[in-house]
C-alpha cells in the first residue's frame, strides 16, 4: 500500500487537511478566537470548492463529489448573501480576497 505523502494519495485527496484550514482561518478571522464567522466559513468553502475542483477535472464521472460541489456552492452563496445582507463593505471586500463573484 502506497504511503499517505505519494503522489497517489496527493491526486486523491478532496477536503481539507487541518494545516490548510488553520492557514485559511488565520488569514481571514475577524477577532483572536474566530473559527466561524462568515468570513472565515467563506474562506474555507472557497478552498474546498477549488478542490473539488481540481478533483473533478480528473474524475469527470464522479458524481457524488460533483453533487458536494454543488451543495458547497450553493451554501457559499447563501453565506455571501448573508454577509451581503449584514455588512456589504465587508462582503465586498472578501469576495475581492477570494477573486469570486
Amino acid at each position: 500500500m502506497p504511503k499517505a505523502s505519494s503522489p497517489y494519495w496527493e491526486s486523491r485527496k478532496i477536503m481539507l487537511d487541518s494545516k490548510s484550514k488553520q492557514k485559511v482561518i488565520e488569514k481571514f478571522k475577524t477577532h483572536a478566537s474566530d473559527t466561524g464567522s462568515a468570513q472565515v466559513q467563506i474562506a474555507i468553502l472557497t478552498e474546498e470548492i477549488k478542490q473539488l475542483t481540481k478533483h473533478l477535472q480528473m474524475h469527470k464521472k464522479d458524481y457524488s463529489s460533483r453533487r458536494g460541489l454543488i451543495r458547497k456552492v450553493n451554501e457559499r452563496h447563501r453565506l455571501v448573501r448573508y454577509l451581503s445582507r449584514e455588512d456589504k463593505k465587508i462582503a465586498d471586500e472578501l469576495k475581492e480576497k477570494l477573486n469570486i463573484k
